[in-house]
């Protein structure tokens, strides 16, 4: 699953359309959310105000609220975006795709920002419902499509059979997320190890081939 940026225009937000007034700034939104992660890392949860973030961000805090009415939100779109740019291209097999894609996440959490920004948002996170809400719907959820699409490319090259129905491919696509996902997160956050090419190769490897000797340890038990 090899990463692409995507390059398309931001289109006007349907549920506020745009009227009388200054237009929004697509210059001032990424000011305002690397703002966001850089105040993050530095102050913590506890510390960041919209005060600290529009001033980091040169902005008046009207702007600043306009955009995003609490925290909370402000702070989810900041992580959030770190990974929008994040897309699967067909580079011929499955195992490269999944390599691929491995790499570039596995380089998004190395960069310091990220880590302190997802490690005290996701702590947050277990201490209110809702803003464990917000970063599934904004964060976790928007990125099982590449899942989605590794899978259709595997289809179309014939590794891997048709979904049965859409049920089951859609609980399958959330459980391979979540192993990648998970695993990568907890070596690099929990753990503090790199996540190397050589790495990367194995847990492929198990991920296609899970436990490769246990049914010739069965067949013998």
């Amino acid at each position: 699953m090899a990463p692409t940026t995507r390059q398309s225009a931001p289109e006007p937000d349907a549920a506020h359309p745009r009227g009388k007034g200054r237009p929004r700034s697509a210059a001032a939104d990424t000011a305002i959310l690397d703002a966001t992660r850089a105040a993050l890392a530095e102050l913590g949860w506890g510390g960041l105000t919209m005060g600290h973030v529009a001033a980091r961000a040169g902005v008046a805090k009207t702007t600043l609220y306009r955009r995003w009415p609490s925290k909370n939100e402000l702070v989810v779109d900041a992580v959030a975006s770190l990974f929008d740019d994040l897309e699967v291209a067909d580079l011929g097999s499955l195992r490269a795709d999944i390599e691929a894609v491995v790499f570039r996440f596995a380089e998004l959490l190395a960069r310091p920002e990220t880590q302190a920004a997802l490690l005290a948002l996701f702590a947050e996170g277990t201490r209110d419902p809702l803003l464990r809400r917000r970063i599934r719907e904004r964060i976790v959820d928007p990125q099982k499509h590449l899942v989605q699409q590794g899978r259709l490319n595997a289809q179309r090259r014939g590794e891997l059979g048709p979904d049965l129905d859409e049920a089951t491919a859609c609980e399958e696509i959330a459980i391979i997320f979540d192993t990648i996902a998970g695993t990568v997160e907890h070596r690099m956050l929990v753990s503090g190890e790199p996540v190397t090419p050589d790495w990367i190769h194995r847990f492929t490897t198990l991920l296609l081939n899970p436990l490769p000797g246990l049914s010739a340890a069965l067949g013998t038990a």
